[in-house]
């Protein structure tokens, strides 16, 4: 044997005592210089489309807090702000490190995801991770000889900015589903004056003899008695006219008269852009949409 044996004695499939000291600096340097970051594991309500990648029903429905460094830290990366012929996108990209170790007793024993989202409390945003990256110097390349079997001491994980598209996220941190309450698409629904019952604020409404059982349901966003407008979000399965709308915790019942869908996007947290009705607008005074002419004409 050529090499020092007092210095290069990394046994297969074993993990040393100065391996385990590395990581234990690594770890600390991490909570001295990093920042308090919640990590959103991605579920999903339906099959994932294997042709595209995605499933098409995202959901988060937890948060887990964990240390994390931020590694660019004098400025986003990425192509910026982006004007297309779709519009403006946002480009921006991150790079966060986190411990392997402690994401493993924090998060998952699996290592993080492409899809799951990081929100930055700092910047009051959400990134969603698109690649992990365990090979690189980021990562500490088998320092010590450590990476035999993927036990490297960090995960690079390169994020861009979340683009907002009717995820369900509802992690009961307040923080959090308070940043993503305003951002859904909104369904305004006009009551009838038969009824009784004030709904409430993020309740479940539904359609149905039970809240069970009910295929139309939805979130209350707000409730105006005077003229009983009542406006939801995350709606599930269709709302009908003539039935009523019960309020899951309030006990509220109304009699549905209208429903109105024509509700503006908010997604300035996203793209800085909320004009699907400007959009809409301008375009019907060009192009004629109408179920008589269902292709379109100048």
């Amino acid at each position: 044997m050529s090499t020092n044996f007092y210095f290069n004695n990394f046994p297969q499939g074993q993990i040393t005592g100065e391996q385990l000291l590395i990581e234990d600096l690594v770890i600390e340097s991490l909570q001295i210089y990093g920042m308090d970051v919640y990590y959103l594991p991605r579920t999903s309500r339906d099959s994932v489309d294997f042709l595209y990648g995605e499933d098409t029903l995202k959901q988060f429905r937890s948060a887990f807090p964990i240390e994390m460094y931020l590694e660019n830290v004098t400025g986003m990366d990425g192509e910026g702000d982006f004007i297309s012929k779709f519009g403006l996108e946002i480009r921006d990209e991150v790079t966060l490190l986190v411990s392997r170790r402690r994401f493993t007793a924090t998060v998952s024993p699996l290592r993080p995801r492409e899809g799951d989202i990081i929100y930055v409390p700092l910047v009051k945003n959400f990134f969603e991770i698109t690649f992990v990256e365990h090979e690189n110097d980021q990562s500490m390349f088998y320092s010590l000889g450590r990476g035999r079997g993927g036990n490297v001491y960090l995960y690079a994980l390169k994020l861009k900015q979340f683009v907002f598209s009717e995820e369900i996220i509802k992690t009961n941190i307040k923080e959090i589903d308070d940043q993503i309450f305003d951002l859904y698409k909104k369904t305004e629904l006009t009551l009838s004056n038969v009824g009784t019952g004030t709904y409430l604020k993020q309740e479940t409404v539904y359609q149905g003899n039970s809240y069970v059982t009910a295929n139309s349901q939805a979130v209350v966003y707000s409730w105006s008695p005077t003229n009983r407008k009542l406006t939801i979000i995350q709606s599930r399965g269709t709302f009908a006219a003539g039935a009523n709308v019960v309020g899951n915790t309030s006990g509220s019942i109304y009699k549905l008269l209208t429903e109105n869908t024509d509700t503006q996007v908010n997604d300035t947290l996203f793209e800085d852009q909320a004009d699907n009705i400007n959009i809409e607008t301008e375009s019907d005074s060009i192009l004629d949409f109408s179920e008589n002419n269902p292709f379109g004409e100048a």
